[in-house]
């Protein structure tokens, strides 16, 4: 978070599921979540400026702000709303914008925008973070675990999160080919094809000496939601045998429903390396990608 003379501002990153157990449906028509998640640097995040105003109000700039939808649909817009209204506050924010993650890619950018919107407010209006805390449950499932902004745990419908502060940092390249991935059908196909049976939460996480040990465990572990959403966009499969074709690289998988997936190298340097080559590839050259650490958000 930057404080500024006119307002504060912050990095809204990637939300990445090192893996992702998924239950099966629930009577309200939700799922049973156990997932590990890590967050990128600023290499792969939107910015949010936030600036003290008499009402609130949104401006999307960025070369994916055609994308993010209307403004009456976007999460910081709502996140915006119902902080004022949970604390009171007659307070304003003129909020900015910019958008540079890809939509409905699995990687929760719309929920990371929002949370990152409940920190700067709770800031610029002096109000208690219990309000943020409160809200974030209604405003989507990764949205606890963006606030956290933090490796953790996320359980239940994603309202349980449990922090993983001794998680090493994890050198990566996220990779999404251009072709969205909305989660409600992904969900759905899971759901049709019987998944879910046998779920059970992880206990206890193992403690890991470095990012060797963290992809050897996962190659153990899976995302419940890959071969539904690989179903739906083939291009997926493109990705995973790209990426797992790489020099240096740990282990590779799809983050979330899709359709961004993500591989983790030895170091940044085999990242960087495969994200070159990609954006020099006349056919792949429209994939959006991004070389980056994984952790605590910045």
């Amino acid at each position: 978070m930057t404080i500024s003379e006119t307002g504060l501002s912050g990095w809204a990153p990637a939300k990445v599921n090192l893996y992702l157990h998924v239950g099966p449906p629930k009577s309200n028509g939700r799922h049973d979540l156990d997932s590990l998640v890590v967050f990128a640097d600023g290499r792969a995040a939107d910015h949010l400026q936030a600036e003290p105003a008499d009402t609130i109000s949104l401006e999307v700039s960025g070369p994916r702000a055609a994308e993010a939808g209307t403004l009456e649909d976007n999460l910081v817009l709502k996140a915006a709303r119902a902080l004022q209204a949970a604390s009171g506050t007659r307070q304003g924010a003129r909020l900015t914008l910019q958008k540079w993650l890809p939509v409905a890619a699995g990687i929760g950018g719309g929920s990371s925008d929002a949370a990152t919107a409940l920190r700067l407010l709770t800031k610029l209006w002096n109000i208690d973070p219990a309000h943020a805390a409160a809200i974030a449950p209604r405003l989507g499932g990764d949205v606890p675990v963006a606030l956290s902004g933090q490796p953790a745990l996320m359980r239940g419908e994603g309202e349980r999160v449990t922090p993983v502060p001794s998680l090493p940092p994890l050198d990566a390249l996220l990779v999404n080919p251009g072709v969205p991935c909305p989660t409600g059908p992904v969900f759905r196909a899971h759901d049709e094809a019987g998944g879910g049976a046998g779920f059970a939460e992880i206990h206890p996480l193992p403690e890991f000496q470095d990012a060797k040990a963290v992809a050897a465990w996962l190659r153990e572990q899976r995302n419940d939601l890959e071969a539904p959403a690989i179903a739906m966009v083939p291009e997926i499969a493109e990705a995973l045998t790209f990426l797992r074709a790489q020099p240096g690289v740990l282990l590779a998988r799809m983050s979330g429903s899709g359709a961004t997936c993500l591989a983790l190298f030895e170091a940044i340097a085999f990242a960087e390396r495969a994200m070159v080559v990609l954006r020099n590839d006349a056919a792949r050259k429209h994939w959006w990608t991004a070389a980056c650490r994984l952790g605590r958000a910045p």
